[in-house]
């Protein structure tokens, strides 16, 4: 006790000699907020810092407490040599900010205490770079401040100058130094002038020629320190200022960056050449940024650009992007903007920009600007001028190339990017654009795509300059394509403009017209028609013939007609057809020969669709509907996203007059038998036209600019080549040699006597003249072999591009089924949809496994079940056809039931359900009244009105046939081991229509035990429980009743579990599961109703289930099975824990417990004493036992005493309650233990297949 009290006094007296911390405590503990400004000062976010000094201030001055301002000197002092760079501007502006706000902190004390703090001689060697920026920021701080009577160039020399002459002498040794010196000059320019530059560096300016190596040195170990930081090194960017500040940026750029650093021909100094490009443009003026742009770096980062498109390449591209995007944002200089926007886009690799056609920094062009960089796009267009382009090629490109066509190639390069970036321009939404800009860019693409100049004219603004380089044809089909493309584009464009009327529109969401309400498509066709009137000035590339002319002025004479009759009285039918017309109108210049026909057919459906003068008969509307939907089917077939959303928004238009015949065309699309010859002529020319346009040059270029034919999955059908690629090879390899080929070689063998009888030789015989036609015989003869062959692959590849292209069409084909559902879901047709859309899915599931396979089956999945079956729209009109809908709910149950896939099977089972809900119609189930006590008596006129109250909630349903249907379909799944139908759907049957479970209680209650298997019997489980819990049934039935059926539901229940005797599969551990559930069910609804009910047999029937081997081993099973038996009376028996057995201290004397750290008896290796281990086993066998221990067991029990002993030292007498626990097993034990394991695991195999057969046979 003394000891006690005499440290308790030691410890109290040194407590009165510590500093008081209950300050500091206050403030890191009690005021978080104030903590929170320090680390917000030192983020890198500029307003974050800025915010936080601001309310840093404005705590200081409203809680006044002199603890928290010394906290607050104290963290921004040390904040000034802070490691992060971004954290010491921070820190200094906020100490620079208190000073100022707070005139009664002396300025004197804050600079003894950035010296105390940042002494350069006290601080470690590798802290002095942060000692010495601490004390150039803290003196910054007090001349920011504005209470100095002496200027800041003045406390500087006088404070810090003498102890910065050293590091400042030296700053061409380390990025550090020099960066101290750069920062002094830009900050304190008065202090260190030319004179003391001369004494510290023996120069008067920085940027020399003679420091030019040393500089370099400094700027390559800059880089290489920020390898992995992908940053500019701070001394770079203060190295620009100099150079500007010098005038010596042409010195500087020339010698150090191009003729320095780019020829080190290292990653991180190429990569800082780039950053201080992006970094410089804000600085320089227009003739520096013109130098900079068309030199050596521009054209290093290209082949960087070009050569990093491989996968795992570090690309610089976005990099450079954010540069120049943000210059291009704060740049207020309109001729800096185009000069940087036109470089960039001159930067080619043989004629083709590495720059992207969709690059986004556009957006931030000032309007002027805009006009200009596309003006010089068009000029680029017409006259290219590879000379002013910074042009490079790749050594693969130089080994390859031919000088011969290398200008013609750049130049459709070129061509090429400026077509794809005029129509990015218009994709884009972020560009700000007038519909008048909008306007040309289409009629520049346009013309040169169908178009060539002739003479001049003012009427024509695309004549006036003429192409330098002709247009080539291959040029042309890119435009053509391009234009096609734009289409799509300015289909989807909103108003534009900035007027009220503008923004009325878009708030409707308004699309593909102009402010003053025309088509821009419209626009186009006006454009086209004013071309084709002037023939002397230009000419079409495909000149129309007199009947393509007159086609074209038919169709303007009928779109006109159609814009007036939109003026009166605007329909579908009218804006559906004007789109139509104007869009085969303008296909005429690609296809003419195939769009006169459609024309014509085009022309007289819409006289017989909007002719109100002579009354319409049913045939004549069925002929123009059928007539519009092979016009939309034909246009579907081509590649062309404008085209698919045409014929979408055109379909959609046209819904409400569809047929059924009309409805038909577009089913048999996907019906396999109707696949005709139209198809394989469609992929003859669709392949035909891809040989054209593919040519080896083209392989492999930067990007795919042109999206007009995007909605070709070809590379999705990867997988599907490779299986019959590998048929070929085997087709070659095991077959190729065929009959008729061998008994030609026969025939040819024999003419030249080459085949000799058994024993002859022939070589004496035949003569050299012999032999040799011989061999041109045989040659031949493998060269027309070596046809047929190819002829065969070319067959093949020929059926797989042909199956590609019909699926795509498919494909395509389901947008107008799935516009009619969405459109029309109350039509009688949509129920002839249901069938079709199945096989679909079924087709699919046996077809191949390739990408475009796989999404087709899912798109037909998804509409079948999201805008069919889910669909909350239905026909409400079905008194006529009823009876087909029963006969078809019966099929589509039986489809069902006869598929060997659930997953197919489903879909059938809620196409049922949907014609379920149809038939039943929008009466509520619940309307039923319950069964009153008088009816109890007469048993007849209470089901009567039960059967009447039913009647009122079924509409058209025959309740009689759709009960019959299911409960087949129950039947099966019960009865049959194999089945697709599964518990789930019969699930989702009674909860949708709870009146089914009246009607098929019955049977799913003797399944209960007469189920076919464990799986069936618990699942009637579920479907019983399902329907007892439906207010539905208990309506439905009378007290009586409803206690007979409890009574006969938990007889059915007790048979099943008695035929429960273990629980071998998982499927035995589900079924009781069920059960339990239907039980504490039953239970719970019997005590609660007070029902007469025996519950002897299911009480016995629960013991003798708990008393089987194994049971208590699963826990879920365990909980509902006690869940049960409390409802009963019983209660869950607690476990005991096994006490210890009474040890004697002969057997706690040897070591009992299991230690950490050692490996048990049967792990350990036996093989390093075997002559020992078989002389034991030897004694063993006689009968002797070995008293006597080996040397490896006395080591080890020496080990386990000395364990224990240091244990008994360290605990006290805890290892007495230790040593009462079980001793080990003996050694002789791990043979057995082995041959449990194996068992064990022999047990787990069998239990493997066992549930891989109940997977197979359950359809899983």
């Amino acid at each position: 006790m003394a000891e006690q009290d005499s440290t308790t006094m030691e410890e109290t007296e040194m407590d009165s000699k510590r500093p008081k911390v209950v300050d500091a405590r206050g403030i890191l503990k009690q005021n978080r907020q104030f903590l929170d400004f320090f680390w917000d000062i030192a983020k890198p976010e500029q307003e974050t810092r800025l915010k936080a000094i601001e309310k840093l201030l404005e705590h200081l001055k409203s809680s006044e407490k002199e603890d928290e301002l010394k906290y607050t000197l104290k963290r921004l002092v040390e904040g000034l040599a802070a490691t992060r760079e971004t954290a010491r501007p921070g820190f200094s502006l906020a100490l620079a900010q208190v000073l100022q706000s707070l005139e009664a902190v002396p300025l004197q004390a804050v600079l003894d205490q950035i010296k105390e703090k940042h002494d350069p001689q006290k601080v470690k060697k590798k802290l002095q770079r942060n000692a010495l920026f601490g004390n150039f920021f803290g003196v910054l701080a007090l001349s920011q401040s504005g209470r100095l009577t002496k200027t800041p160039e003045a406390v500087f020399e006088e404070v810090l100058f003498g102890a910065l002459q050293s590091d400042l002498s030296s700053a061409f040794s380390t990025p550090e130094q020099l960066h101290l010196l750069l920062v002094a000059v830009q900050k304190f320019p008065a202090v260190l002038k030319p004179k003391k530059l001369k004494k510290l560096l023996g120069s008067s300016v920085i940027i020399t020629m003679e420091n030019i190596p040393k500089l370099l040195e400094v700027l390559k170990t800059a880089a290489k320190s920020v390898k992995k930081d992908h940053l500019l090194p701070p001394v770079g960017l203060d190295l620009l200022h100099i150079a500007l500040k010098e005038d010596a940026f042409d010195l500087f750029w020339k010698e150090a960056v191009e003729n320095g650093l780019l020829k080190d021909q290292s990653g991180p100094c190429s990569y800082m050449c780039f950053r201080l490009l992006g970094n410089a443009l804000p600085l320089l003026s227009l003739d520096q940024i013109q130098t900079v742009l068309t030199g050596e770096v521009m054209r290093q980062y290209g082949e960087h650009v070009v050569s990093a498109q491989l996968t795992d390449r570090f690309k610089f591209a976005p990099e450079m992007e954010t540069f120049v995007d943000s210059f291009l944002e704060t740049c207020e200089d309109p001729d800096k903007q185009l000069l940087v926007v036109t470089s960039f886009s001159t930067l080619t690799n043989q004629g083709y920009p590495v720059v992207t056609s969709f690059w986004k920094v556009v957006r931030h062009l000032q309007p002027a600007v805009l006009v200009k960089y596309i003006d010089w796009l068009k000029n680029m267009f017409i006259s290219p001028d590879l000379e002013t382009c910074v042009d490079f090629s790749t050594k693969r490109q130089k080994e390859n190339q031919e000088q011969s066509n290398l200008n013609q190639h750049c130049v459709f390069r070129m061509r090429k990017w400026i077509i794809c970036r005029l129509t990015s321009i218009i994709e884009n939404p972020q560009v700000k654009k007038e519909e008048d800009l909008v306007m040309d860019i289409a009629r520049f693409i346009f013309f040169h795509a169908f178009f060539e100049v002739e003479k001049q004219t003012p009427d024509i603004p695309e004549t006036e300059s003429s192409p330098s380089v002709p247009v080539d044809e291959q040029t042309r089909a890119v435009i053509a394509s391009s234009f096609f493309s734009l289409l799509h584009h300015l289909n989807c464009l909103p108003v534009l403009g900035d007027s009220v009327e503008v923004a009325a529109l878009n708030k409707k969401h308004v699309q593909g017209v102009t402010a003053d309400g025309n088509l821009w498509i419209y626009c186009i066709v006006q454009y086209a028609d004013a071309l084709l009137s002037h023939a002397k000035y230009v000419k079409a590339i495909k000149p129309f013939s007199d009947e393509q002319r007159e086609t074209w002025d038919r169709m303007l004479q009928l779109v006109e007609e159609l814009r007036k009759k939109g003026k009166t009285s605007q329909t579908l039918e009218t804006s559906a057809f004007q789109q139509l017309f104007l869009l085969v109108g303008l296909h005429l210049f690609k296809a003419p020969e195939e769009c006169l026909d459609l024309m014509s057919d085009l022309q007289n459906c819409m006289e017989k669709a909007l002719d109100k003068k002579t009354a319409a008969t049913d045939q004549e509307e069925l002929e123009w509907v059928e007539v519009a939907v092979e016009i939309l089917l034909f246009l579907l077939s081509q590649p062309s996203r404008f085209l698919r959303q045409i014929c979408r928004s055109v379909f959609g238009r046209i819904c409400p007059h569809v047929t059924k015949g009309a409805l038909q065309l577009i089913l048999d699309v996907f019906d396999p038998e109707k696949d005709g010859e139209e198809s394989a002529i469609v992929v003859t020319e669709e392949t035909e036209k891809k040989k054209k346009k593919t040519t080896p040059e083209d392989q492999g270029e930067e990007e795919n600019d042109s999206e007009d034919s995007s909605d070709e999955d070809e590379d999705s059908s990867e997988g599907g080549e490779d299986e019959e690629m590998v048929e070929e090879e085997k087709d070659d390899d095991g077959g190729g040699v065929d009959d008729n080929f061998r008994m030609g070689l026969m025939k040819v063998l024999q003419a030249g006597n080459a085949l000799s009888n058994e024993g002859e030789d022939s070589d004496e015989d035949v003569d050299d003249e012999t032999m040799m036609a011989l061999d041109e015989n045989i040659a031949a003869l493998f060269a027309e072999q070596q046809k047929r062959i190819q002829a065969k692959k070319d067959e093949k590849e020929k059926m797989r591009k042909e199956k590609i292209l019909v699926r795509d069409f498919k494909i395509k084909v389901l947008d107008l089924i799935e516009v009619f559902l969405t459109k029309q879901p109350e039509s009688l047709l949509v129920f002839d949809i249901i069938e079709p859309m199945i096989g679909i899915i079924e087709g699919s599931m046996n077809s191949g496994s390739d990408q475009q396979e796989l999404d087709f089956l899912r798109k037909t999945a998804d509409i079948f079940r999201n805008q069919l079956c889910k669909a909350k729209r239905y026909c409400k009109n079905i008194v006529e056809v009823k009876e087909e809908l029963h006969h078809l709910m019966e099929r589509l149950v039986k489809r069902a039931r006869k598929q060997t896939d659930s997953s197919v099977a489903v879909y059938c089972f809620s196409a049922a359900l949907y014609l379920f809900r149809v038939l039943k119609g929008n009466v509520s189930d619940t309307i039923m009244q319950p069964v009153s006590k008088s009816k109890k008596k007469h048993k007849g006129e209470g089901t009567a009105a039960v059967q009447m109250d039913q009647s009122a909630t079924l509409g058209s349903l025959d309740i009689n046939k759709v009960t019959a249907v299911y409960q087949e379909a129950l039947t099966e799944f019960m009865t049959k081991r194999k089945s697709a139908l599964t518990g789930a759907m019969f699930i989702d049957l009674f909860n949708r229509f709870p009146i089914m479970c009246v009607h098929l209680l019955e049977s799913s209650v003797q399944f209960i035990s007469n189920g076919v298997r464990q799986h069936q019997q618990g699942q009637a489980c579920s479907l019983v429980l399902k329907a007892l819990q439906t207010r539905e049934l208990r309506l439905s039935v009378t007290d009586a009743e409803w206690e007979s059926l409890l009574k006969r539901v938990i007889g059915q229940v007790t048979e099943s579990l008695k035929t429960v005797t273990e629980f071998k599969v998982k499927v035995d551990q589900e079924k009781v599961i069920k059960c339990l559930e239907l039980i504490n069910f039953l239970i719970k609804t019997v005590s609660k109703q007070n029902l007469n009910v025996e519950m002897t047999g299911l009480v016995l029937a629960l013991q003798s289930l708990g008393q089987l081997e194994g049971f208590d081993k699963f826990v879920h099973l365990n909980s509902i099975y006690w869940n049960a038996m409390k409802h009963l009376g019983f209660t869950r028996p607690k476990k005991e824990k096994a006490k210890p057995p009474v040890v004697t201290p002969q057997d706690a004397s040897g070591p009992k417990k299991k230690k950490k750290g050692f490996l048990p008896e049967t792990k350990k290796r036996k093989n390093w004493k075997k002559k020992g281990g078989a002389e034991q086993g030897k004694e063993n066998k006689t009968g002797e036992i070995n008293s006597k221990p080996s040397s490896g067991e006395v080591q080890q029990g020496k080990k386990r005493k000395n364990k224990k002993k240091r244990k008994q030292g360290s605990s006290g007498e805890k290892n007495g309650t230790e040593q009462n626990l079980p001793a080990k097993k003996a050694k002789i034990e791990p043979a057995s233990s082995k041959k449990g394991s194996k068992s064990h695991k022999q047990e787990k195999v069998k239990k493997k297949k066992v549930a891989k057969k109940v997977k197979g046979a359950l359809g899983e």
